[in-house]
């Protein structure tokens, strides 16, 4: 914003030098003025090979940050594993790399401002030469003369302070590149005005012939139908890469369908306000998130308006306020920003009451399990059945002892659904069920 202002006053001075001097000796004044067009010239030229090397310094900058962040935060996995060394080394290597593209961006850049003011003055010897011959011809005063060099020198003054804020800009433009770059994304379409909602919230969910995938070239999920029936258990399982994730994502229209539909009670969940859709699920991750602040503000997030009796009656279902009780301060005990004082187990458990409290008619389990001892597994398999007489669910799992008594196990494999139904159906099948369970528990027990 300074440089801005301070570019229009430059502007502004040029043109007002510039009208007194076209009054003084019109003759004169063109013989001032090509010094311009040459300072734009030499500007540009600088500044196209100065330009390169600011986007460099960014970049660096940019991959320098991320190192140190990186670092910090793994900086435990770092010493266990030894790599201190290594990681010192990358960083020497990532800071000569800033160091250097900062030392040819500020270098080059910083020619514009002497190249401007030697043109300025071989302007002011061309002025002063030519304007002596004309007092020495009678055609010109010394007084008009001495007071054209003044406004000479003043009109290349704002030109040399236009060239040093080109310096800044040139800098802000490579950044402005970066940010440009995110919002120059495309925008997710918006809701409709007169988006539909479902005239009861059952829970009923419907995938009819759902094709999706993130780029055209390797299709992911193709022609899929499944009916999730109100109240429901349904698990989905099947090796890294099957789909699983991505087909529950899409209930949450974080991606829109290539091909088909999804129905929430009957309403296409295209047609339905993203706000309206979201409010109606509960979603736990496989990465338990929680932010800074206390316990109760962290199950509270799923419900900002809830009491402090639906609080408690939500640890209580996700089996939380077991080992709140144990803590000096309770409820009010304070997370730190990566939630080291509480174990990944009990972070996992406040993310399933934050859910829970949300009060909504479709559950997703994400992996909730997998950071998990096998006690608090028991425990997040109980509080699933208190809540699964209410609500459909969607229960995303590895680990198949979590979803023995699902309603309906999904098994997919690349994208499509190869099998499904209950588990003692599935296991006499002895299909793709069969050769999952064996090799998670008769290959254990081997």
């Amino acid at each position: 914003q300074q440089t801005m202002s301070q570019l229009i006053v430059s502007a502004m001075t040029v043109i007002g030098i510039l009208v007194m001097m076209i009054v003084i000796s019109p003759l004169l004044a063109l013989i001032a003025v090509l010094t311009v067009p040459l300072s734009i010239l030499v500007t540009a030229q600088i500044a196209k090979r100065s330009k390169t090397h600011f986007v460099s310094q960014w970049k660096s900058t940019g991959a320098l940050n991320s190192h140190v962040e990186e670092a910090y935060t793994g900086h435990e996995l770092v010493t266990v594993f030894g790599r201190s060394r290594e990681v010192e080394a990358r960083f020497e290597e990532q800071n000569e790399a800033l160091y250097q593209a900062s030392y040819r961006a500020q270098f080059i850049s910083g020619l514009i401002m002497p190249a401007i003011m030697f043109l300025g003055n071989l302007n002011f010897v061309a002025i002063a030469v030519l304007g002596g011959m004309r007092v020495a011809s009678g055609t010109m005063s010394l007084g008009d003369v001495q007071a054209f060099i003044q406004y000479s020198r003043q009109f290349t003054q704002p030109l040399t302070q236009i060239g040093a804020m080109v310096n800044l800009m040139q800098s802000g433009v490579a950044s402005a590149e970066r940010v440009f770059a995110v919002l120059d994304e495309d925008e997710e379409e918006p809701d409709r005005a007169d988006a539909p909602t479902p005239a009861n919230s059952r829970g009923l969910v419907e995938f009819s012939d759902v094709s999706f995938s993130y780029s055209a070239e390797k299709p992911l999920i193709e022609n899929l139908s499944l009916v999730a029936e109100p109240g429901q258990m349904v698990a989905i399982v099947g090796p890294t890469g099957a789909g699983k994730t991505t087909l529950v994502n899409l209930i949450l229209r974080f991606y829109e369908l290539d091909g088909g539909k999804i129905l929430l009670d009957g309403v296409d969940i295209a047609e339905m306000s993203r706000d309206d859709l979201r409010s109606r699920i509960g979603m736990v991750l496989q990465d338990a998130w929680l932010f800074g602040g206390t316990i109760r503000d962290n199950i509270a997030y799923g419900r900002p308006d809830a009491t402090e009796e639906e609080i408690q009656a939500a640890a209580r279902i996700s089996y939380v306020d077991r080992f709140v009780h144990s803590l000096p301060d309770g409820y009010d005990t304070v997370i730190d920003e990566e939630g080291s004082n509480i174990s990944a187990g009990e972070k996992q458990l406040i993310t399933i009451a934050r859910a829970f409290i949300s009060q909504p008619s479709i559950l997703i389990l994400d992996e909730a399990t997998s950071s998990v001892d096998t006690r608090t597994e028991l425990l997040v398999q109980h509080a699933t059945a208190v809540l699964r007489s209410d609500r459909t669910s969607f229960v995303i799992a590895h680990r198949l002892s979590t979803i023995r008594d699902a309603d309906l196990i999904v098994v997919m494999e690349d994208g499509r659904i190869v099998e499904k139904g209950s588990h003692e159906n599935l296991l006499l099948t002895r299909g793709a069920y069969f050769r999952l369970y064996n090799s998670q528990f008769v290959g254990a027990g081997a």
